[in-house]
């Protein structure tokens, strides 16, 4: 197996990234949903409906099968070659590992939020949508400063930068927010 090392390797960067890709998406489609909910007829019924069908296509299509296939090539590094039995013994892989954890958990999450919206329960704002979107961002800067640095003391330094980044985007947001609401009224 080691022998397939790289190709294995090669297969798990291309469906984390479109796992991520998924995951982004499908939350800007739920910033589309929420907002279409303040529309009026029959403007909303065609938004929502078409917003239903993208998200159910992205999520069964391209990120559920993306996070199984993910899912299944890191398994086949960490268990079944050489550098991946080495690297389940070191400290930042099992931060990394926790890592994934919080991404599985906001996976399940934006799939219970998915079912919702299937069945038009709107329970969060377009603002919250947003705000979470940046909940999969966090993620991915951990895991790449971590498998980069491949140093679980150093990417202390990296988390700090991302709540930092966090931060910022967030006050980007508000700025926006505010800047969209002059130019409404």
């Amino acid at each position: 197996m080691d022998a397939y090392y790289d190709y294995i390797k090669s297969l798990h960067l291309i469906f984390v990234i479109s796992w991520f890709a998924g995951l982004f998406y499908i939350v800007r489609l739920f910033v589309y949903h929420a907002e279409a909910k303040a529309k009026s007829q029959p403007e909303q019924d065609i938004l929502i409906k078409q917003y239903q069908l993208m998200s159910y296509r992205l999520w069964y299509i391209i990120t559920w099968p993306s996070a199984i296939l993910a899912s299944i090539f890191a398994f086949l590094m960490l268990f079944g070659t050489t550098p991946g039995d080495t690297w389940l013994h070191t400290s930042w892989m099992h931060v990394k590992l926790g890592f994934v954890f919080l991404l599985y958990l906001y996976h399940l999450k934006c799939h219970q939020i998915f079912l919702q919206l299937q069945r038009n329960e709107v329970k969060h704002s377009s603002g919250f949508f947003r705000l979470w979107n940046e909940g999969a961002t966090l993620i991915l800067f951990a895991v790449v400063f971590l498998v980069i640095l491949k140093d679980a003391f150093n990417w202390v330094y990296g988390v700090i930068g991302i709540f930092l980044f966090s931060f910022i985007l967030m006050l980007g947001y508000k700025f926006y927010k505010k800047v969209r609401e002059k130019n409404e009224s």
